[in-house]
């Protein structure tokens, strides 16, 4: 859409530039036309670079929520991950205290 909207400014710089070289009028009212056109000109690039500013932001916000929801995701697959490593220790851990029972000296 940037590269659309790239190629209308360029088509209408060019159509003015061949304007002037081909205008009839007198050198005031070209002028006039001149900065008729340019003021033209600039309030369509004012006003597509608003949409463009307003569509990255958009998309940042978007971006920024979608991240918030997958990190959400990978922290909870990343608890349940930790809480079955814990249990696997604990067991590791339980049977490692009963063998340090056989080794202990009853008295």
């Amino acid at each position: 859409m940037i590269h659309y909207k790239g190629a209308i400014v360029l088509g209408v710089l060019i159509g003015a530039g061949i304007g002037v070289l081909l205008a009839p009028e007198k050198g005031s009212v070209t002028r006039d036309n001149l900065k008729r056109e340019a003021k033209d000109i600039k309030d369509k690039l004012s006003k597509d670079f608003t949409e463009v500013k307003d569509d990255l932001s958009k998309t940042a916000k978007s971006g920024k929520e979608s991240f918030k929801k997958e990190f959400k995701d990978v922290k909870s697959k990343a608890s349940y991950k930790t809480e079955q490593v814990i249990t696997f220790l604990e067991k590791q851990l339980a049977i490692l205290k009963e063998n340090n029972k056989t080794y202990q000296a009853t008295s």
